[in-house]
């Protein structure tokens, strides 16, 4: 188990952007929650420090919590390569989709708990009687008895989650369940993704938030935008002057980004001032990726001139997704199977993940730079990507699925695809975009208020605070 360093940011920061009302609402639920918490720990606990949303949100999230007084720590469990085919096989599950089609019976039982076993003796040697617990995911549901039984208050926060049931997210929870009967109180991004032998008292609902000061989001010039995606190879160079790759750390100090990402492309980048439609993501299957070249190539007319490109992380940095391999695997044949002339129109990136500003600061730079954000999920629990784009005033064609739907007003602050499968929808979606900057840049500048006025870090924070005053 490996124990990743938090520091402290002052959550001070933020009270620019939130102004004075909200200031004062956070200030009283710090006060709150450390008047609580005084002698105790929050200890966090998921499966991997990098390459994920959860990641992310936790990055960010116990940074300010630290900065407020509140001791909170970040564990990340261990795991052999069958217990995370097991744990992806219910993540997939819990989405309402089939995954990988294995078993979820007695022996993968075993299989899961023996892996669980080390992690909760090295656990439980840093949890004390009282600290709160927050268990995130499939990945760690199975601790949640031995820290009960020592006398932590466990809270099991579930990232993943479909709106409406069936045979696969019955099976995803019937493998779960046993292994949350000592759990206190359960978090949810949507109410409507707790099952339904949930007692709903013991529901909380809390949506993630981004921190605006951080790599992913802070502002970048138009010229830092280009030197970034130029030095990168995401963009061409156009012949113009030496690109600059230095950026401001979390952390305020100065960082450079040193390493390119790797493109699968037939020719050159796409050109610096060609519209770029751009999707984020794992490469995994519910994003679709593959379903998001095909709409390109057959249903966005080639007169906008448009380039399409998908960045996801290497497949061997991040160590509880055994899927991506398999999935980029998939959209190199789709790419290799298209016409030389779509194929010079589509770029398949991988970002190394050796250091997470980095990797930051070039998705924020792709995404500032994009002429359009795409999220075409099969299923969604919350489109982080999706509220960077609103963030940084993209506009945003997306699924209307899981948490995407109370992040979007459809036609308000982006558009929303009903049927995630309708490629020729989502085309038709994207291309009214290319040939309507106006609202475009309409839709971009609502949802960059929807973002700021909803998911910034101090209404996250409060709702957490909320949660553990009801613990007690």
């Amino acid at each position: 188990m490996q124990e990743v360093d938090i520091q402290a940011l002052d959550p001070a920061r933020l009270m620019e952007l939130i102004g004075p009302v909200r200031a004062q609402e956070f200030e009283t639920a710090a006060v709150a929650a450390r008047r609580l918490l005084d002698g105790r720990r929050v200890v966090n606990v998921n499966s991997t420090a990098t390459g994920g949303g959860v990641a992310e949100l936790l990055q960010t999230l116990l940074a300010y919590a630290r900065g407020v007084g509140v001791d909170t720590r970040w564990h990340v469990i261990d795991g052999t390569s069958a217990f995370f085919d097991i744990t992806k096989r219910i993540h997939n599950h819990l989405y309402g989709a089939p995954g990988d089609g294995g078993p979820l019976g007695p022996a993968e039982h075993v299989a899961y708990e023996e892996a669980l076993r080390p992690n909760a003796d090295e656990l439980l040697s840093v949890v004390a009687p009282g600290d709160i617990v927050l268990l995130h995911d499939p990945q760690t549901a199975g601790l949640a008895a031995r820290l009960r039984e020592e006398g932590a208050r466990v809270v099991w926060r579930c990232h993943v989650g479909c709106d409406e049931t069936n045979e696969h997210t019955a099976r995803g929870w019937e493998f779960l369940r046993p292994y949350l009967d000592d759990v206190e109180a359960f978090v949810f991004t949507r109410r409507e993704f707790a099952p339904d032998w949930i007692d709903p008292a013991l529901v909380h609902v809390i949506t993630p938030s981004l921190d605006p000061f951080a790599a992913k989001n802070q502002a970048l010039a138009p010229e830092e935008v280009r030197g970034i995606l130029v030095y990168t190879g995401l963009v061409a160079d156009g012949g113009r002057e030496e690109p600059s790759t230095v950026f401001t750390r979390r952390d305020g100090s100065r960082g450079r980004v040193d390493r390119r990402v790797d493109v699968l492309q037939t020719g050159p980048p796409p050109p610096d001032d060609a519209p770029l439609l751009v999707q984020v993501s794992r490469w995994d299957r519910m994003k679709d990726m593959p379903g998001v070249m095909r709409a390109f190539a057959d249903h966005v007319d080639r007169s906008h001139g448009a380039h399409l490109t998908l960045m996801g992380p290497s497949v061997h940095g991040v160590a509880d997704d055994p899927e991506g391999g398999s999935v980029l695997d998939e959209c190199v044949e789709l790419w290799r199977s298209f016409p030389e002339a779509v194929r010079n129109r589509i770029h398949l990136a991988c970002v190394p993940m050796h250091d997470p500003d980095e990797v930051a600061i070039i998705t924020n730079a792709l995404q500032r730079h994009a002429a359009v954000v795409a999220q075409k999920s099969l299923a969604e629990g919350f489109g982080l990507t999706v509220l960077e784009a609103m963030w940084k005033h993209r506009p945003v064609v997306a699924s209307r699925v899981g948490g995407i739907t109370d992040q979007i007003v459809d036609g308000r602050h982006g558009l929303l695809i009903d049927d995630p499968t309708d490629l020729e929808a989502f085309g038709a979606a994207v291309g009214s975009l290319l040939a309507d900057p106006v609202l475009a840049a309409r839709l971009g500048a609502a949802a960059y208020e929807r973002a700021h006025a909803e998911f910034l870090g101090d209404r996250h924070l409060e709702r957490y605070a909320a949660l553990f005053l009801a613990l007690e």
